[in-house]
């Protein structure tokens, strides 16, 4: 291979390993198995040393899942690094023979522990109580999920009086299999796309806005490292999973430490045949060098340590034939195409249905009707279809093509920029109606107090609502016959819905579910175009001249005001009162004009919402980093990297008290 072909090839698997990463940790849609994405990886990182085409920006140089605007971002002091992966015994042999080479004659053992296929968390205990709790993110930082933590009952929230002031644990969220498969069956009955795999049901569960909504998902940990402040050259990675199990942090039970490589083999053998025993998925196992103070010499890479490999078992995989091919409809219009299969044994359960992901995937692969393919049960769960076992048959099906108009309701499928899922946009069609209900009525758009999920199910059941329009016509009797519905119940209900329509311009726009629209881009589009009217009537070009809306964010709110059907419920919504209009200004004074605030940790009384409201109120802005354009920062409890960073760029630190002084003053 010549260097242009090398660069070229670099690029394309650039290309697919960085989709691969938004569909598994964003999207929570994987659409190439680990060990495809591995070997991928594998075969990148070769090119990049070999043809001196190493980026920073590389898959080959990142870890883990991007940051969300949604939470707080915090740094962690010790980073989380990702594992080296194997998959064969070879490989492990090599990984022995690298750790011998380093550590010379010193006498080193293995411990060998079940890999948990979930989200990893970090847990910060202050004084013996749960301070802080954030995802892996990036690795280097994360996103701070403390509230949604505590909700979790495997998470002590105070610990033991032997245990140090101070401790950082490393842990596994996960999810029980015959959880993911209640779940998944409760998400399908109220009309929602089931998740891939209990890893994307727990992180997306994680990063949920609401902790009671976190609270009512199956979530549990295991705890699997423990980072201390004093040091101790004769600790061993198996005493610290002692010392967490007896301050009461949960750690698997199926734990050993090996003489050699050899024995480690043999529980890689034993786990591969009993792993489906377990009531929890594991994909592998994860195998350290026991002994703590070789850590630092065995160094690490900038994505992994040298002295832990992660062996992954082999996915079970069996041949069927392809009978059809049908559409499912997703909460937010995503069209997935799903084999139906020839019913076939695969890791202990019949599969009669497998995913495809989207149109893109199965032309790639020359999937056809009449195919016999090859089937994998991704994170041991959701079967999909990895290859055609026969593509130079003769007699084969024409290639697959997606249809115009959406298998639901009917309506023509649109396809954005850069996105490779075709989309109904229809707010009518019936597999979206549920979650858009739901949207529309949660706290930060109409804020509909008592309108939760049960009582939207019911609502759309009995047909009293196809849209969340219909909710502004609903009486009190309508309600009463509902289950669990008391006369006092159905008057708060009415009495919320009606008092909804005094919400903000901005918040009904956020509440119209529209794609990409978060509560930001809403404020920014009510408060440019200051009316529906004249957002329904822009065009993509008029819309991207607001700042924080690009080319794909255009389009979208360009697609959803063109649908007949979605202008007919808003103009619903219209008559039923609510505000379309951009209220004037409330600002109360210019006190904090060209002024820059930076909110950071909680604060005493104010919510970060409150906060923000009185500094815009007076005059200034918000952002979300601290930079040198930063006037203040306002500090609560627990505001971590923010505040070290306001600190060295000599940024004015002020409390909640400090900001009431001002606005006193």
């Amino acid at each position: 291979m010549d260097s242009k072909a090398a660069k070229k090839r670099v690029e394309e698997l650039r290309n697919l390993l960085n989709r691969a990463n938004r569909a598994y940790y964003d999207e929570a849609k994987p659409f190439i198995s680990d060990k495809e994405f591995d070997e991928a990886l594998s075969e990148l990182n070769i090119l990049e040393q070999e043809y001196n085409l190493v980026d920073p920006a590389s898959p080959t140089q990142r870890v883990g899942e991007s940051l969300t605007e949604a939470f707080p971002t915090v740094e962690h002091p010790v980073p989380l690094m990702s594992l080296d992966n194997t998959y064969n015994p070879d490989e492990l042999r090599e990984f022995d023979r690298r750790v011998k080479d380093r550590l010379g004659d010193s006498p080193y053992h293995y411990a060998v522990e079940l890999k948990f296929d979930g989200a990893s968390i970090r847990l910060r205990y202050e004084n013996r109580k749960l301070k802080l709790a954030a995802t892996r993110g990036d690795g280097e930082r994360g996103d701070e999920i403390t509230s949604n933590i505590k909700t979790l009952s495997d998470i002590p929230l105070s610990i033991s009086d032997d245990a140090p002031d101070t401790l950082e644990i490393r842990g596994e969220a996960y999810m029980e299999k015959e959880a993911f498969v209640r779940l998944n069956e409760y998400r399908e009955k109220i009309g929602l796309q089931p998740f891939a795999n209990p890893r994307n049901s727990t992180a997306g569960s994680l990063k949920m806005q609401d902790p009671r909504e976190v609270a009512r998902r199956p979530i549990r940990m295991f705890a699997f490292d423990l980072l201390l402040d004093d040091t101790d050259d004769n600790r061993t990675h198996s005493d610290k999973i002692n010392m967490l199990n007896q301050w009461g942090f949960p750690v698997c039970d199926h734990f050993e430490v090996c003489n050699g490589i050899d024995e480690v083999l043999s529980i890689i053998e034993k786990w591969d045949n009993l792993r489906h025993t377990l009531p929890y998925d594991t994909d592998g196992v994860v195998v350290k060098v026991n002994e703590e103070r070789y850590r630092d010499i065995l160094g690490s890479t900038s994505k992994a340590p040298r002295w832990a490999i992660a062996y992954k078992f082999a996915a079970e995989q069996s041949p069927t034939v392809l009978e059809s091919i049908t559409l499912q409809v997703g909460r937010l219009g995503s069209i997935t195409p799903v084999a139906e299969l020839m019913p076939v044994q695969l890791a202990g359960t019949t599969v009669k249905r497998a995913t495809l992901h989207n149109e893109d995937e199965i032309l790639r692969k020359d999937i056809r009707v009449g195919d016999t393919v090859m089937i994998e049960k991704a994170g041991e769960i959701i079967p999909q279809v990895i290859s055609v076992v026969n593509p130079d048959r003769e007699g084969r099906s024409r290639p697959f093509s997606m249809p115009e108009n959406c298998p639901a309701c009917g309506e023509k499928l649109v396809k954005f920029e850069d996105e490779v899922k075709w989309r109904c946009v229809n707010t009518e069609c019936p597999p979206q109606v549920r979650e858009r209900i739901s949207h529309f009525s949660s706290r930060d758009a109409m804020d509909i107090e008592g309108l939760g999920t049960a009582v939207v199910d019911q609502l759309v059941n009995e047909h009293l609502i196809k849209t969340y329009a219909d909710l502004y016509s609903l009486k009190k009797e309508d309600l009463l016959p509902l289950e669990r519905m008391a006369e006092k119940s159905a008057e708060n209900l009415i009495e919320a819905i009606s008092n909804s329509k005094d919400q903000a311009f901005h918040r009904v726009l956020y509440a119209l579910g529209i794609r990409f629209v978060g509560k930001t881009v809403a404020k920014d589009l009510a408060t440019h175009f200051e009316s529906l009217e004249a957002i329904e009537n822009a065009t993509i070009e008029d819309m991207v001249k607001v700042d924080s809306i690009g080319p794909k964010i255009a389009e979208s709110v360009y697609t959803f005001f063109s649908n007949e059907k979605n202008r007919t419920m808003i103009h619903d919504l219209q008559t039923a009162g609510l505000q379309f209009n951009a209220e004037e200004s409330e600002q109360k004074s210019d006190l904090f004009a060209d002024k820059t605030f930076v909110l950071t940790g909680s604060l005493p009384s104010l919510t970060r919402k409150e906060a923000t409201e009185i500094i815009e109120n007076n005059g200034g802005t918000t952002t979300s980093s601290v930079s040198k354009n930063t006037d203040f920062l306002l500090a609560g409890e627990s505001a971590g990297s923010k505040l070290d960073k306001a600190k060295k760029l000599g940024i004015e630190i002020i409390s909640e008290e400090n900001l009431f002084e001002m606005l006193r003053g």
